[in-house]
């Protein structure tokens, strides 16, 4: 709808601002900011609010945000010391003063949209073609591996949910001579494309794969499997879980970043979900509200969104378990509510089925989650974080041979999960279970080392090295709660139910050792 002010008229439909019918160039950065002024006109708009909507939450300096105000400014011929249009509220915000109306939207010509205009946002989810691997001295014994590879990958992919996955007849159409990845994938509308080589040599056999972006032409990932020709459905199978593991990390990273450039009134639901996913894993509280408002977008364009309603149910979730919002007990009903209404939606999404056992945590029923977390990781048996999942659950009820191995697990399919920390703290819980006090030690120190750790990691790693006699390296870690904020035993307790026994009491004293009460 085009709002009117002044002489301007400002274009959500186009994406334009003019002035008495002439376009007035802008970047689609002070276009956004502008917007979001004149429809917020009826009160003060935050900074935090701006760099939300405008930056996606990303981390920027005042500097740029000064910098966008004085270019919308300069483009409303507004920089002089009358400030007619854009009002500064010194410390707090900005607000939009003028008058202003909102009119009709203007039939669009015939002829298509402005080549300087944003295409429309895709409303469906990442797509992605999976090739026949090509065969490299190929043995007669296996004629048609390559193929073999190129179907497991796909009935494999298509329990993701998230992922569409181009059925096998049409794909595999590409499956003669050298066929172009790209052009295969945009002759198939996908947006991903899978493809790879099988290469047989001396009793042995490679598999190579990568994962192309169809449309930039990127190469976003590879990977290769060896081993003996013998062994060949023990390296599909092997071949299939590196690649579902990989691409439930790089599809979405490339997501948000796509998304992140994007102009955001022209978010998709599906990009506003994956730039949710980017800040939710970042376990800031600025960084999870800023997700949420990502997930809440994402629904509003489509209230049959299922991840959007588990991307809920985690950013409450974790308010829960770090006390963000100082009503845990609120954000627990939440985090519940919304893994509900996901399983609602598709009781098949192995993520759907996370959040809901997952939920249980919150309430201190751990083993009310094992059936849900169970049932995940047997949707998609390559889903990493249902493993860790699964895991943690084992070493709170101290279920600890099981324990070791989930967690293993989830550490091998993958090793650059954005929860790894909690995977290796995971482990340290199930040596501590075992008594092993020197390893549990030495991976709490990995995990409280590790990228997005939050505050619970280093309470971890000061009741291990304090079980393991190492004080000074407990000082270090009690140091590192104190300057995030702190905790005590009961915030602990509550994330970390442990049952009343042995363990509890040696875990509550090396806290109380440090002060930590």
């Amino acid at each position: 709808m085009p709002y009117r002010f002044d002489g301007f008229e400002l274009d959500a439909d186009r994406v334009e601002l003019r002035r008495h019918g002439l376009i007035v160039p802008v970047e689609p950065q002070v276009f956004a900011l502008l917007l979001l002024l004149v429809e917020n006109r009826d009160r003060m708009v935050s900074k935090e609010e701006i760099i939300g909507t405008v930056w996606g939450g990303r981390a920027v300096s005042d500097s740029a945000l000064s910098s966008r105000i004085k270019s919308a400014r300069r483009a409303l011929g507004d920089d002089g010391p009358e400030r007619r249009f854009i009002r500064t509220l010194h410390g707090q915000g900005f607000r939009f003063v003028a008058d202003v109306t909102a009119a009709e939207p203007r039939a669009l010509p015939p002829a298509g949209p402005s080549p300087e205009a944003p295409p429309p946002p895709v409303s469906a989810r990442p797509s992605i073609a999976i090739l026949p691997f090509r065969l490299v001295a190929a043995s007669e014994l296996h004629p048609a591996l390559g193929e073999a590879v190129a179907h497991d990958l796909i009935v494999a992919l298509s329990r993701l949910r998230w992922l569409f996955v181009i059925a096998r007849g049409s794909s595999f159409r590409f499956r003669s001579g050298h066929p172009d990845a790209c052009r295969a994938g945009r002759l198939l509308n996908a947006s991903y494309c899978l493809c790879g080589i099988v290469e047989t040599m001396a009793g042995s056999v490679v598999i190579t794969a990568e994962l192309i972006d169809t449309r930039s032409e990127e190469v976003l990932w590879a990977d290769r499997c060896t081993g003996p020709i013998e062994a060949i459905h023990a390296l599909r199978a092997r071949i299939a879980a590196s690649v579902i593991a990989a691409l439930e990390i790089q599809i979405p990273l490339h997501e948000a970043a796509l998304a992140s450039v994007a102009s955001p009134h022209c978010l998709s639901a599906w990009s506003a979900y994956h730039l949710g996913l980017r800040h939710l894993h970042r376990f800031t509280r600025q960084d999870n509200a800023v997700a949420t408002g990502l997930f809440a977008r994402a629904l509003a364009l489509d209230p049959y969104f299922v991840r959007a309603h588990a991307g809920l149910s985690s950013t409450h979730f974790q308010s829960a378990f770090l006390r963000y919002s100082g009503d845990a007990a609120g954000d627990a009903r939440a985090a519940r509510a919304h893994a509900e209404r996901s399983l609602d939606l598709d009781p098949l999404d192995p993520v759907a089925n996370f959040t809901m056992g997952r939920a249980f945590w919150l309430t201190g029923e751990v083993d009310r989650s094992y059936p849900w977390l169970e049932r995940a990781t047997a949707l998609s048996p390559s889903f990493a974080q249902g493993f860790y999942a699964r895991a943690w659950a084992d070493a709170i009820t101290e279920r600890d041979r099981t324990g070791i191995e989930n967690v293993e697990m989830a550490m091998a399919l993958s090793p650059l999960d954005p929860l790894h920390y909690a995977m290796l703290a995971t482990r340290a819980l199930t040596c501590l279970i075992q008594g092993s006090t020197g390893p549990a030690a030495a991976w709490a120190e990995r995990a409280a080392q590790s990228p997005g750790a939050h505050v619970m990691i280093s309470l971890i790693a000061v009741i291990a090295q304090t079980l393991d006699g190492n004080r000074d390296r407990a000082a270090i870690w009690t140091a590192d709660v104190r300057r995030r904020g702190g905790s005590s035993q009961a915030h602990f307790f509550a994330s970390f139910p442990f049952r009343d026994g042995p363990l509890r009491r040696r875990m509550a004293k090396a806290l109380g050792d440090n002060g930590i009460a």
